[in-house]
């Protein structure tokens, strides 16, 4: 399965270089996605795929061990994740019954799981969201967080976006060459949208970021041993390890302070980026500069002719909002996290 996926990857997905037969250079051939994609693919399969199933030879995998695979990743609650993972194995197996690596008779176990999974109506996207934190909400999550089972870095990620309204993937992949505490910005080179933008930092958010270590690597959340930064499906599997502690494997324990808050309704991190917008409405802020905030793209007429980036306003509101949260905050706990 392994040998599959990787050439899959190799062949498909990602750039690779190829000898020209008539001059004996090297030339460089495009993968179908884009770099990030390519990486991110990259992870998807072997996160799951390859290191589940990735020992077992291809051609002997069934649908039941497909749907197997799929409903665990369900069961810790990535949805998303495990529509990306069928998505993805199924299009490996395709390509390779197509250069005929199988038996003519051999069935894509991929694709025989996608139906089963269909008739269960098993759920592999994500539901709209509707979960915004109000302020004993907020106010008991802060409370909660130093204490809780993340990682230092993780709690760093979680308040970062609840101070600039960033998704969390973003703020994961931020670059320290990209901050600026003096102007108190930030450059995202390319977001979810593909346009760049600079996220205005709040006084409490750039003081913050000052006092996070590691300055000198690439990334501000940068695993050390693989030189890559911290993936955003890490802080959820934490999330899902803390709110299902007896379903660990690897019988990991956490004391009664560090387990998921269960005395108010769930919530995800990615909850905290349309608590930060709604937080925005409710001081008045207007409607094209929360939009701007989040840096989703105008739509229809008003993204053809207002070509204005709301920089300025955005870094007021910001602040405002900064200023709103601080009393939420104990400025002790605040200096444990940014360590």
């Amino acid at each position: 399965m392994k040998d599959l996926i990787e050439l899959y990857l190799t062949n498909v997905i990602e750039d690779r270089y190829v000898e020209d037969s008539r001059t004996g250079l090297k030339k460089l051939i495009k993968g179908s996605r884009k770099k990030k994609g390519q990486d991110e693919t990259r992870r998807t399969l072997y996160g799951d795929a390859v290191r589940v199933l990735g020992h077992l030879p291809a051609e002997h995998i069934t649908r039941k061990d497909v749907v197997q695979l799929i409903s665990d990743i369900v069961a810790r609650g990535a949805n998303v994740q495990a529509g990306r993972v069928l998505s993805e194995l199924t299009l490996a197996y395709e390509y390779a019954i197509g250069l005929e690596r199988f038996k003519e008779d051999f069935a894509n176990p991929a694709l025989l799981a996608k139906s089963s999974l269909k008739q269960a109506r098993l759920k592999l996207t994500s539901t709209k969201g509707t979960r915004v934190l109000n302020d004993d909400e907020l106010r008991r999550v802060l409370k909660w967080l130093p204490t809780s089972g993340f990682s230092a870095k993780h709690k760093q990620v979680l308040m970062i976006t609840l101070w600039t309204g960033c998704r969390t993937g973003e703020v994961c992949e931020a670059k320290w060459e990209d901050i600026n505490l003096e102007s108190r910005t930030w450059h995202i080179r390319q977001s979810k949208n593909g346009s760049e933008r600079y996220v205005q930092l709040s006084r409490q958010c750039a003081e913050f970021i000052e006092k996070l270590p590691n300055k000198h690597l690439e990334y501000v959340f940068q695993i050390e041993k693989s030189g890559k930064p911290l993936l955003q499906k890490n802080i959820t599997e934490c999330k899902w390890r803390m709110k299902n502690p007896e379903k660990m494997r690897n019988k990991q324990t956490y004391r009664p302070e560090q387990l998921w808050l269960n005395d108010i309704a769930d919530w995800n991190p990615h909850d905290l980026r349309r608590t930060v917008r709604t937080g925005l409405s409710r001081l008045g802020c207007p409607a094209e500069v929360a939009e701007a905030v989040l840096g989703h793209s105008k739509k229809g007429i008003q993204g053809t002719y207002d070509l204005h980036s709301y920089e300025k306003e955005c870094s007021e509101w910001l602040q405002k909002w900064a200023d709103y949260i601080d009393p939420f905050l104990e400025k002790r706990e605040l200096y444990f996290w940014a360590k």
